[in-house]
């Protein structure tokens, strides 16, 4: 009789410790996995890393499983504590949405909406945007965090982000995305430059120059480079290195541009207002010349998770950028779940409107 009840009492022993277990605890060992490095993890959760340290041990106590290999500079997944942190993800995935669930029950609109936009469209999108948002959902303030794509696809999808404002193309996850405009690209040279008062280039001219670039790891950077495949092989070899120049931002770039170092492609919406407005072809410093037809331009995307269920909210942050000022770049929209509008093109200056026969990706 003994040994017919000891599995009984086992099971329900485990059970007892595993009830015991808290959302905070998930989210102490799902950082941990993400971070790989305790000190890195406990900052990301806000707590000292003894707490985290703590609590996890704890945790793994009553699970009766190690989850992490401890030892060296980096911290390791057990392979039956990697399974534990996937199901501990969607825990507080499915935690979230219940959280999300009662908040629309209440006002999709009320509440923080975290908001993630790579670094390359932030400065000259957001602050068009943030206006319309004050206006039109004073109740829905933005968190707002900047990043390279593969980051902020990475936030997306833990929940750290609500919702993205990325180019295409990046990796598909599984998120629904809303077109929002095509935006062409723009050489921009020293106002001395030999090109400065010319009408247009042709992408195939920019190989004879010296090209500043952004790093590794922004999708500009390698939309530039599909412009001009040449210029990937300079850039990838030392030899190369008088031909480009890499920069941590288009603004560092920009400098170094009006400095005499070489020249650079931005985003259409990067150059000066007085340019987009088509008063001037220059802003004293650089000179800003659209490419020769058809020209390239890159996809500007909303990208959200389909649990996140506060669709007003993304609405509102569509609405916001779609009623911005955005001149020389062509609204997109298609219908959807989100309820889309019809598709618009903003009024241009007559230089901008005949630049913006957008290549299609």
């Amino acid at each position: 009789m003994i040994a017919h009840h000891e599995p009984a009492a086992a099971a329900a022993e485990a059970a007892a410790r595993i009830g015991r277990m808290t959302l905070t605890e998930l989210k102490y060992i799902v950082a941990v996995a993400r971070e790989r490095h305790f000190g890195r993890a406990a900052e990301a959760c806000h707590v000292s890393q003894p707490t985290l340290s703590v609590a996890i041990r704890k945790l793994e106590d009553e699970l009766g499983v190690a989850l992490f290999e401890r030892g060296g500079a980096e911290v390791s997944v057990t392979p039956v504590g990697l399974q534990i942190v996937e199901q501990a993800q969607r825990v507080l995935d499915e935690t979230a949405t219940l959280r999300e669930i009662a908040a629309k029950g209440r006002d999709p609109l009320a509440g923080a909406l975290r908001v993630g936009v790579i670094c390359t469209i932030g400065p000259y999108l957001l602050p068009l945007m943030m206006r319309r948002m004050i206006e039109d959902a004073p109740q829905m303030p933005l968190l707002l965090q900047e990043d390279y794509t593969v980051r902020l696809l990475e936030l997306l999808r833990q929940g750290d982000v609500d919702v993205a404002i990325l180019s295409e193309p990046f990796p598909d996850q599984g998120f629904v995305t809303c077109p929002l405009y095509q935006e062409p690209l723009v050489v921009a040279v020293p106002r001395a430059h030999p090109w400065a008062q010319r009408a247009s280039v042709s992408a195939s001219e920019l190989k004879r120059q010296t090209m500043l670039l952004l790093g590794n790891g922004h999708c500009f950077r390698d939309r530039v480079l599909e412009v001009c495949p040449d210029l990937s092989r300079y850039s990838q070899a030392s030899a190369g290195i008088q031909k480009t120049f890499e920069g941590s931002s288009l603004e560092t770039i920009r400098h170094m541009v009006a400095s005499g170092i070489g020249i650079t492609v931005l985003p259409w919406l990067a150059q000066p207002p007085e340019v987009l407005a088509g008063r001037r072809r220059d802003d004293g410093l650089l000179a800003y010349l659209p490419f020769e037809q058809p020209a390239p331009a890159r996809r500007v995307v909303l990208a959200w998770r389909r649990s996140f269920t506060r669709i007003a909210a993304v609405e509102a942050v569509r609405d916001a950028i779609l009623c911005s000022e955005l001149p020389g770049v062509t609204q997109l929209a298609e219908p959807g779940a989100a309820g889309l509008p019809p598709a618009a093109t903003f009024e241009a200056p007559a230089r901008v409107a005949r630049t913006v026969a957008l290549a299609t990706r």
